[in-house]
């Protein structure tokens, strides 16, 4: 875990603002995001640097979810912990422990790879390739696209090329010099083979040409091999961690 709780903030801002909420207001100094589809992470209270007592933001989330018909999520990472205490209860369990990884860029090449396309727009087979893999039915797909076009920073898009199509995909945002790996996706029988290597490669390569100066990433702590994956990709720094605390559904 880091001993710099600024560059754990500014690894929390970035990925953020890399998998930004098409709705979100503030309540008390809590993010509260609300887009709708699978993701948590667009769908939870989040404490910002600084935010102070919990206890009116968790009051004022809960009955707001209520009223848009989700169920009450409030993510808890270690960098701020305070709702934490207000939600032990049989109400809301605790899922989804995640890690937040970093690494300097300083030994990256920018040289390309001929092997893998890299574009500032998802294309239409990298869409179907991530719906399938995610098993996304049409309202999860239209909100993976309503975030991808609210996304205000750098991106860019890669595709590992493989016989028949593409290996894997994955996608990177650039904020102020941190590059946010998000959206690795490789079909299952394509697994194992070294595609999603090629593909956060990639992007590692095009930040570096861009100026980045380091990458993070969050994966969750289960996941075995997307963490083999990454450490094999040099992120070996873990900063901290957070997990969710998830309320019953509404009705």
């Amino acid at each position: 875990m880091t001993s710099d709780p600024d560059l754990a903030w500014r690894v929390e801002e970035a990925c953020l603002n890399a998998w930004p909420s098409q709705r979100q207001i503030l309540l008390d100094g809590y993010l509260l995001r609300a887009a709708g589809g699978r993701s948590k992470r667009q769908n939870s209270v989040n404490p910002m640097r600084r935010s102070g007592a919990p206890e009116p933001a968790i009051a004022a989330a809960g009955a707001l979810y209520r009223s848009l018909g989700q169920r009450p999520i409030f993510r808890i990472p270690a960098i701020a912990p305070q709702m934490e205490p207000f939600l032990r209860s049989a109400a809301y369990a605790v899922v989804d422990e995640t890690c937040t990884l970093y690494r300097p860029l300083d030994d990256v090449s920018a040289e390309p790879d001929p092997s893998v396309a890299v574009a500032t727009a998802p294309g239409a087979d990298w869409l179907a390739l991530r719906d399938a893999v995610n098993h996304a039915d049409a309202a999860a797909a239209r909100v993976f696209r309503d975030t991808v076009a609210a996304l205000m920073l750098p991106r860019a898009f890669s595709s590992a090329l493989a016989e028949g199509g593409i290996g894997a995909i994955a996608f990177g945002v650039l904020d102020r010099g941190m590059l946010v790996i998000e959206s690795v996706a490789t079909p299952e029988p394509l697994r194992g083979r070294g595609h999603a290597r090629r593909a956060v490669g990639a992007l590692l390569r095009w930040s570096r040409a861009q100026g980045a100066e380091a990458a993070c990433l969050q994966v969750v702590a289960a996941n075995t091999p997307a963490r083999a994956l990454y450490r094999g990709l040099g992120f070996t720094h873990e900063l901290y961690r957070y997990h969710y605390r998830v309320g019953p559904e509404p009705g």
